[in-house]
């Protein structure tokens, strides 16, 4: 039972903070040493990150779908032309990814993500203070640096929605584009995390190193609360400011830098 509890914790911090600007990766490092739950299994990282995929397409199920009738339509030009935006702004990730995962890997520890989760605060507070109420669309320019800004966050304590939402306020890209535009580069990230994991799960030969029912709850929390958390998400981004999220992660991060 305590292991099915464990496995729950760990896919609600992931629906969670996949999507609030508090870094996914931090918490879920700091569950496993502070808390004592195991989050290395690469058979339930997989799993929540479908899960979490999964709640970002129905959140934006409208726009996806909008987006590839665009493609379609007579007037396909600004269709074609925003998804080769987000296919831009997944490059420096991808590249990263790719090629740095494993020199990533080891700076997963308390301290770093406590470091790191300061520099989240620093970005969210410095964004919140600029006059976003502009119109502004995504153009190359701002994809690029909204996709190395999402790289970035590939550290743990780097918060992906923090920093891609962060930069495009900064940039003068309106708080609904900016959400909009941050949630939609997350879905082929995500994918291509996932994908990294089930390399990894082939060289190791790892089908499945849990319990079925444990990765059931899990999964079906990731979703549930990934869910809650990119409407909710999308809300505070279009009406409120994120400052309190800085404090959050202030407070969390001198916490993991002392402990």
């Amino acid at each position: 039972m305590e292991e099915i509890i464990s496995y729950l914790i760990l896919g609600l911090v992931q629906g969670l903070t996949e999507f609030l600007p508090v870094s996914s990766s931090g918490h879920l490092t700091l569950c496993s040493e502070l808390m004592g739950i195991q989050s290395d299994d690469i058979t339930f990282k997989i799993l929540v990150h479908f899960a979490t995929a999964l709640s970002t397409l129905i959140v934006f199920r409208k726009d996806v779908v909008d987006l590839f009738r665009g493609v379609f339509s007579s007037s396909s030009d600004k269709s074609i032309k925003y998804i080769g935006f987000l296919a831009l702004s997944c490059i420096p990730s991808a590249a990263v990814g790719f090629t740095l995962k494993d020199q990533i890997e080891s700076f997963d520890s308390t301290h770093f993500v406590g470091y790191m989760l300061l520099v989240t605060a620093l970005i969210l507070a410095i964004s919140q203070k600029l006059n976003s109420d502009l119109e502004k669309g995504v153009n190359v320019k701002s994809a690029t640096l909204i996709g190395i800004s999402q790289a970035f966050a590939i550290l743990p304590g780097i918060s992906r929605s923090g920093s891609t939402i962060s930069t495009a306020l900064l940039l003068g890209i309106s708080r609904s584009e900016a959400a909009r535009f941050s949630f939609l580069m997350a879905l082929p990230v995500i994918l291509g995390a996932t994908l990294l994991e089930c390399k990894d799960m082939v060289e190791q030969g790892v089908i499945a190193s849990g319990p079925m029912l444990g990765y059931l709850v899990g999964v079906i929390s990731a979703f549930i609360s990934g869910l809650l958390a990119c409407k909710l998400m999308i809300k505070l981004v279009k009406g409120t400011n994120l400052l309190w999220f800085a404090v959050y992660c202030s407070v969390v991060g001198v916490i993991a830098i002392i402990i």
